[in-house]
């Protein structure tokens, strides 16, 4: 056995612990990423915002702080190629521990703004554990363990608002933000400590800028993707609109104390029909085929976005906003393999290195777009959201008949 295949047989002995540690990871980050979003609008006013400012600063934390994360994103592949995986990976988790630790601290809003744009430094981070597990899982293992792995994000969506809500109101979002910053502070310790990385340095490696845009100017250079990232980032800023805002509507129809829970409990509803819808899409992708699923369920979830629009009472608010984002979630993991779809053996692995970029920027476009609906009126992200899906999924129609 040469040296080179010993290397690999000690790192795929250990690849359990590895999608161990990663999926806990993941899990500890989407908790803490879910709380930040969750009851930012709420907290505030506490550190001087007017009332009638939230909708604004919520736009400019949440859109600021990604678009600081997203110019760095090209750079983490070419370093991770040129330095290793694993210290990429623990900067991430790094990333979104300091962010959240000097968000618990922060005593206004420019210093809270701050801490989103450390959090976003941990952008690229799920390309990059996909991509170990690849190489350290046996072939016929690689399909469980992105299971796996991908199911940390939707559990902890759920767990973090459902569990967060009482906390907050309890004892405060500092206290929990600080918790959250204590958990991440764990999982970079395990990270370091707890699997090894099998990388070594490629001879020849070109400079980082060049290696850092090589993968976008691959994206430019294919017809399709030029229309499918923008059109999948047009999609996205539909939803995350309404993720940035929805706390603002709950407070409208909410009465009475206990409104972080209140809040929790509708983004963690959310979570639960999204677990349980996910695997039917998925089933039903594998019947009909992942393009005609993908736009009957994104053409449903537009349409559901009605519902909630609709309904002024806290309780069937709560069940038309889980429902739709239930729907909407199965859109969203067909989106990643509509990108797959639209690649060439040649070129798929580069790309999908990229494949988390139009949720990044949707994150930026949606809460710019919505501060104004939100400021007008909180229930009128959701026409505005329907207007952005449809707008996406009319673009993909076309991105889809052009050549690859």
């Amino acid at each position: 056995m040469t040296a080179e295949a010993r290397m690999r047989s000690n790192v795929a002995s250990g690849w359990p612990r590895m999608l161990a540690l990663f999926s806990l990871a993941s899990f500890v980050e989407v908790v803490a990423y879910g709380q930040l979003t969750a009851f930012t609008p709420m907290y505030l006013p506490r550190i001087g915002v007017a009332p009638g400012d939230v909708p604004f600063w919520v736009a400019v934390i949440t859109a600021g702080g990604s678009m600081f994360g997203v110019c760095f994103l090209p750079f983490w592949g070419a370093l991770a190629d040129r330095y290793g995986r694993k210290p990429l990976i623990i900067r991430s988790f790094a990333a979104t521990g300091s962010g959240v630790a000097v968000a618990s601290l922060a005593t206004n809003v420019w210093l809270f703004l701050l801490a989103r744009g450390l959090s976003a430094l941990s952008l690229g981070n799920s390309g990059l554990m996909m991509t170990t597990l690849a190489e350290a899982a046996p072939a016929s293992r690689i399909g469980f363990a992105y299971g796996v792995l991908n199911g940390a994000g939707p559990l902890g969506s759920l767990v973090g608002p459902l569990v967060g809500g009482p906390l907050v109101d309890a004892y405060g979002f500092p206290a929990v933000l600080a918790l959250d910053a204590a958990l991440l502070l764990l999982v970079v310790v395990l990270l370091t400590v707890g699997y090894r990385d099998a990388w070594t340095p490629s001879p020849g490696a070109p400079s980082l800028l060049a290696s850092a845009f090589a993968g976008a100017a691959l994206l430019w250079r294919s017809p399709r993707l030029r229309w499918l990232f923008p059109a999948l980032i047009c999609v996205f800023a539909g939803w995350m609109l309404v993720f940035a805002y929805t706390p603002l509507v709950v407070a409208r129809i909410h009465s009475g104390r206990d409104l972080a829970t209140a809040i929790g409990l509708v983004l963690g509803a959310g979570g639960v029909v999204t677990i349980v819808a996910s695997p039917g899409i998925g089933a039903l992708a594998d019947r009909l085929g992942i393009v005609r699923t993908y736009f009957a369920i994104a053409a449903v979830t537009a349409v559901a976005w009605v519902l909630p629009f609709l309904l002024r009472d806290y309780v069937p608010f709560l069940v038309a906003w889980a429902l739709a984002n239930g729907i909407g979630s199965g859109a969203f993991s067909l989106s990643f393999n509509l990108i797959a779809f639209s690649t060439t053996d040649a070129t798929r692995a580069r790309v999908m290195t990229f494949s988390y970029l139009p949720l990044n920027l949707g994150f930026v476009v949606g809460p710019a777009l919505g501060a104004a609906a939100a400021a007008a009126d909180p229930f009128l992200i959701f026409p505005t959201s329907i207007a952005l899906q449809l707008v996406g999924i009319g673009l993909v129609a076309l991105s889809l008949r052009r050549p690859l």
